[in-house]
Parts: C-alpha cells; sequence; structure tokens
C-alpha cells in the first residue's frame, strides 16, 4: 500500500475532509481526525481506534499495525506500516475510525441515571 492509496481510502468516506496537522496531512470528520498520514515518518499512517478495535488489528496483521507509543497508543492511536499493509484490511481500519469518530454512526452511550431514581 502507498501514502496515495491510503489518501483516496480515507476520502472515500462520507463528510471527510483533509487538512495538515504538526506538517503532516490528517483526515476528519465533523472536525474530529480519524486518520493521519506521513508520521512519525512517511512509511507510516494512523488510525484512531477503539482500543479494543485496536487490539483485534494488531492481533490480525501484527506487521501491518502496531499501536502507537504512550498514552495515545494506549486510547487506541494505531500506526500502519504502509508497506505491509493489506488494502482490504486498512479499509477495515480506516471505516471502524471514521464510524468511532462521526457522531452520526458512533455507538451511544447510554444515558446516565440519576441515582435518586
Amino acid at each position: 500500500m502507498t501514502a496515495d492509496d491510503f489518501r483516496r481510502l480515507a476520502l472515500s468516506f462520507a463528510n471527510t475532509e483533509e487538512r495538515a496537522h504538526m506538517n503532516h496531512p490528517d483526515f476528519r470528520v465533523n472536525g474530529k481526525i480519524f486518520a493521519t498520514l506521513g508520521y512519525p515518518n512517511a512509511e507510516r499512517a494512523m488510525v484512531k481506534l477503539p482500543p479494543e478495535q485496536q487490539a483485534n488489528f494488531v492481533k490480525a496483521e501484527p506487521d501491518s499495525f502496531v499501536p502507537v507509543n504512550g498514552a495515545w497508543g494506549r486510547q487506541g492511536c494505531t500506526s500502519v506500516i504502509l508497506r505491509a499493509a493489506k488494502k482490504t484490511m486498512v479499509r477495515k481500519a480506516l471505516e471502524e475510525a471514521w464510524k468511532a469518530n462521526d457522531p452520526g454512526t458512533a455507538p451511544r452511550s447510554k444515558p446516565k441515571r440519576n441515582r435518586l431514581q
């Protein structure tokens, strides 16, 4: 997979726009970043997954998906090693990241009950 392939896949999701953050391209839905390209280097991209999804992708494709170091990685930020990544898996990861960051498609949490009820 190339950086151009990643860009095309990321931009294929509804309401996605490309911007820049810290001198590298990012992809946003409703203003929220769900993926970046070229960080920490040109051979990588990042998808912002829910942690449980991150674990699934890392387990399924350990040569392609690696948690980002530190707190960002524990929160689901996942490096994509472009040269090793398969388009079908990257598309799935991008879709999960997009859904998790689009308020119109993200799963809703249950409303908290008032303690007095």
